[in-house]
């Protein structure tokens, strides 16, 4: 791999580019719609909901947040809408989670299991489809924000149809440390642009489910250099395997 070919970056000209590129396609894509953010309280969702605003207004911005019963950074995502100032709904997920889980066991299977997999995806699957609910019921009808960024996509780290889903990706050509000057150069709150990524499903850092850093992770998307050759096995087994989740479904050609 060698990416010396990697874009440059300007953090305030890559800002107004995205924003731009949203105005755009909001205009060709929905020209009175609203931009529907799943807002975390992370760094992706914050400067996604930011960069909407800068293209749209803030009242062409919903916020949701989607706690699976108890979120313990929830305020997190609630001081993002306010610095933002757009309005924000609560859709509690935790009833739905737990009767589909129930739903899954209800047939009695020797060859079916509840796994770990399975309940961490499960919920994210579950707050998109609650994001497109929720732009379903808007008098002005919405889109909904991916906020996978480069980095996350390259080792697959997202949910298929879950948070890997969405109208539009306004990150997706950005790495980690790229989003993060973004919301710098934006004014975003400190301890949201530089909050310890995490998917919010088992606990631990995005960090420690890797393996390795996204400074690591970002510096061998760009250069194509990695000095720890177990480091640089993991993410290209993980970029390979992952494929599947940035790519378009397979057709038979005619």
């Amino acid at each position: 791999m060698n990416k010396i070919n990697y874009p440059s970056f300007e953090a305030k000209i890559d800002a107004q580019k995205i924003a731009d590129f949203i105005k755009s396609w909001f205009d060709q894509n929905g020209p009175t719609a609203k931009a529907v953010v799943g807002l975390s309280g992370g760094k992706d969702s914050t400067v996604a909901a930011a960069l909407c605003v800068k293209a749209l207004g803030r009242d062409r911005v919903v916020g949701v947040l989607m706690p699976n019963e108890v979120q313990p950074d929830i305020d997190d995502a609630k001081a993002a809408a306010a610095h933002l100032g757009i309005k924000y709904r609560v859709v509690n997920i935790g009833r739905p989670f737990q009767a589909m889980l129930e739903a899954l066991q209800a047939e009695d299977s020797a060859d079916f299991t509840i796994t770990a997999p399975l309940r961490q995806n499960l919920a994210p699957r579950l707050r998109m489809a609650t994001l497109y609910a929720v732009a379903q019921g808007l008098p002005e009808g919405g889109r909904v924000i991916n906020t996978c960024n480069r980095s996350e996509d390259y080792v697959g780290y997202s949910t298929k149809y879950g948070d890997s889903a969405g109208d539009v990706a306004p990150l997706a050509a950005y790495t980690v440390d790229e989003v993060i000057a973004i919301g710098e150069v934006m004014g975003l709150p400190q301890e949201l642009v530089h909050k310890a990524p995490s998917d919010g499903l088992c606990g631990k850092t995005d960090e420690d489910n890797l393996g390795f850093t996204y400074a690591v992770l970002d510096k061998y998307i760009k250069t194509g250099v990695c000095e720890d050759e177990a480091v640089r096995a993991n993410i290209e087994r993980r970029h390979k395997l992952n494929l599947h989740k940035v790519s378009l479904m397979p057709m038979v050609e005619r």
